[in-house]
């Protein structure tokens, strides 16, 4: 096991966040205990966007904060957390935050992890067989800390430890989702685009406004945020496009293009083309339509059926939006191929 600080040089965010951050709450991750969440709540640590701060503002037990924290420790020991994964994967990075805590944050942290295949939760968490995945590795103030991993074993809950004591405010699991195909039944329809089925977002030519990622989040959309949006291009003819890759391969048998919240700025209309491909090399792939050209409307769920091509075994598909605009949700709803 191999997990190692990236480097403060780096400026943008390592390649291992563009994975699906497998504790996300939207993807129903939740934290199920902390040894002390005085002064702000344990599932703060997983909300989406990174942690605020607002200045005048506190509560009965002292300054609000957006994050996890506890209170400064008087005895021996430290604190900690244990957060269930939404999906179990292979972890490939973590972002320990620390935005906003300056005078507050631990300035040590490791992490754990096991995978609990069992329907029961245990009632000790320090009776479980924990494989350190992060040793005790520092922490810098008010910053996104990235370290990287190697492992290749399926984990499905993770203990965050602090040390001795503090606030962190956002945690976040960076990794390849797992489902095992082997019990979905090839006559069982799944949405196959899902990011809880291991879809992923791959590549696209603009997310100005907003993450392609988000387009395979489950339920529909809290806000205009949380779609893929594109900016306004001013070229004739202008086609905005995303390359998703399936979490298996399949034939679609229904689609649902949902601009919910968009309504000022949602594409005129849109095109589904497919390819399928053993890897993510997107040269020279032999694009079929899928879905042709449909006209969209603000702030609604299209469904389309009979207007689909058949095509099948495919593993890529690409969503053409005319000119640009925001999508809320993108589902893929059909059977595996075996």
């Amino acid at each position: 096991m191999a997990f190692e600080k990236v480097k403060e040089i780096i400026k943008e965010s390592p390649a291992f966040t563009q994975l699906t951050d497998l504790a996300a709450q939207r993807l129903g991750g939740k934290v199920l205990y902390a040894t002390d969440d005085f002064f702000a709540e344990k599932e703060n640590l997983i909300l989406p966007t990174r942690g605020i701060f607002i200045t005048d503002k506190y509560t009965d037990r002292g300054k609000w904060m957006d994050g996890w924290e506890s209170r400064r420790k008087r005895t021996p020991g430290h604190d900690w957390a244990v957060i269930q994964l939404g999906v179990s994967g292979k972890i490939k990075g973590v972002d320990i935050d620390t935005n906003f805590f300056l005078g507050n944050h631990p300035p040590h942290a490791s992490v754990e992890a096991v995978n609990l295949s069992g329907k029961d939760l245990p009632t000790d968490w320090d009776a479980i067989t924990w494989k350190e995945i992060l040793p005790k590795s520092h922490l810098d103030a008010g910053s996104q800390n990235f370290y990287e991993c190697d492992s290749d074993e399926i984990f499905t809950h993770l203990r965050l430890h602090i040390y001795p004591d503090g606030g962190v405010a956002r945690f976040r699991v960076y990794g390849e989702v797992f489902k095992n195909w082997d019990l979905v039944s090839t006559e069982h329809v799944i949405d196959l685009a899902a990011a809880t089925n291991g879809g992923k977002a791959i590549a696209c030519n603009d997310m100005f406004f907003s993450a392609m990622g988000n387009l395979i989040m489950p339920n529909r959309g809290a806000n205009m945020g949380d779609g893929w949006e594109t900016k306004r291009n001013r070229t004739p003819n202008n086609r905005d496009w995303v390359i998703l890759k399936l979490g298996h391969k399949g034939t679609v048998e229904r689609i649902v293009v949902d601009t919910c919240h968009f309504k000022g700025n949602y594409p005129d209309s849109c095109s589904i083309e497919a390819c399928t491909s053993a890897t993510d090399d997107l040269q020279n792939l032999d694009w079929q339509p899928l879905l042709p050209q449909q006209k969209l409307s603000a702030d609604h769920e299209h469904e389309f059926t009979s207007e689909l091509h058949k095509l099948d075994g495919i593993t890529h598909v690409r969503l053409n939006i005319f000119p640009d605009g925001g999508v809320s949700r993108l589902r893929l709803f059909g059977k595996i191929v075996k």
